[in-house]
């Protein structure tokens, strides 16, 4: 091995989360964390602005790699510390297409990889064109700093969104908008999948995804009633996605699948997943050491199921008091083959808390046990 450090920029869940592995597999893991008592305040060794070129310096300095807990680290920093001989994985150039859409859909679409039909939107003009020319409805992204539903409208006019329109507001998202066809689809589908630096790659079973208000609210895996013909083509794009964009790491690949059993991506994610801490208990190898193997560029664990079934139901906050550990150990009693993840975070309503994972060879079982679990921790 010729790392031992690995460095995280982000202090949120997924950088609390690779602290088990990371101490498993006998690496160090540091985090520079946004704040103090961050949710990966265990690892944190810095304090400091991820968006100042003289704070991510000095923490490279501590580290063999850095990898990231979210995507928001502005290009030009990675690119300063790459150019120093920093190890960045996934490297500025992969990061690229997940910090702006528009670029992303340019670069899947030059590699022929399936896409809802979109176009980049100027002005009112152009926006009304593209929604007439599909349907009279459109979904309008905004290019960058969109997640979780956020940075997303349905519309059927360019008044539907004349603020995002305006000068300024174009302003804010570097001038242009996303406009994409709304896809009649049947579900969601994520694929997770991680690729070393040198090119070793391996993809977990493709999972469902349950959306509530535009953030998952549940996870299947492995997808239900998906035919090994999905399952297959799923994992290539996975791959087509990786390799054509250079990316290193975990990444999930978020789908549609469509009324007539296409295959659509909608979005990327080039770090460990919500849709994917169901293998935390679900895989032989979870999402968060593969991530820690592939950074390091080590051989990749493997992706094989625990059990034929594994479901994870997030902990959304339903208030501004519950962060569910007064409910915790009448949960753990009442049941317990469900594993209860709690991030350190303060009660807020709709915010990611923490998350339900059961495995089982009955999914109606682990599905019931799961959200009873999650019922109960919520208090209701």
């Amino acid at each position: 091995m010729t790392s031992f450090r690995v460095g995280v920029i982000g202090g949120g869940q997924l950088a609390r989360m690779m602290t088990p592995p990371a101490i498993n597999l006998g690496l160090t893991l540091k985090v520079l964390a946004e704040a103090e008592g961050s949710s990966a305040a265990l690892a944190t060794t810095m304090v400091g602005d991820y968006a100042q070129l003289s704070v991510v310096e000095a923490f490279a300095q501590t580290v063999d790699v850095i990898t990231f807990d979210h995507e928001h680290v502005p290009l030009h920093i990675l690119e300063a510390l790459e150019a120093k001989g920093v190890s960045v994985q996934p490297p500025s150039k992969a990061l690229a297409f997940a910090q702006n859409k528009l670029k992303m859909r340019e670069r899947l679409g030059a590699l022929g990889l399936p896409m809802p039909d979109w176009a980049e939107i100027h002005d009112a003009d152009s926006l009304d064109s593209f929604i007439e020319a599909h349907g009279g409805v459109a979904i309008l992204k905004t290019p960058i700093g969109g997640y979780d539903g956020k940075g997303v409208r349905v519309v059927s006019s360019a008044a539907d969104a004349a603020e995002w329109l305006s000068p300024e507001g174009l302003a804010k998202v570097g001038g242009h908008l996303l406009a994409e066809e709304k896809v009649d689809f049947t579900r969601e589908l994520a694929q997770l999948s991680a690729r070393t630096p040198s090119g070793q790659f391996r993809a977990w079973p493709l999972v469902q995804t349950v959306q509530q208000n535009g953030v998952c609210a549940e996870v299947l895996a492995p997808a239900p009633d998906a035919s090994e013909a999905t399952l297959e083509l799923a994992a290539e794009i996975a791959r087509g996605v990786a390799e054509g964009l250079g990316v290193t790491g975990v990444m999930a690949v978020e789908m549609f699948e469509t009324t007539d059993g296409r295959l659509l991506i909608n979005e990327l994610a080039m770090r460990p997943h919500n849709s994917g801490h169901f293998s935390i208990e679900g895989s032989v190898t979870s999402q968060f050491e593969q991530h820690l193997r592939a950074v390091l560029d080590l051989p990749l664990g493997s992706t094989q199921a625990t059990d034929a079934h594994a479901v994870m139901v997030n902990l959304l906050g339903v208030d501004d008091q519950n962060d569910f550990l007064p409910h915790y150990e009448a949960a753990q009693s009442a049941h317990p083959a469900a594993k209860i993840h709690t991030y350190g975070k303060g009660a807020r309503a709709g915010r990611k808390m923490g998350h339900v994972t059961v495995v089982s060879g009955n999914s109606e079982w682990a599905i019931a046990e799961a959200r009873a679990t999650a019922k109960l921790l919520r208090n209701e």
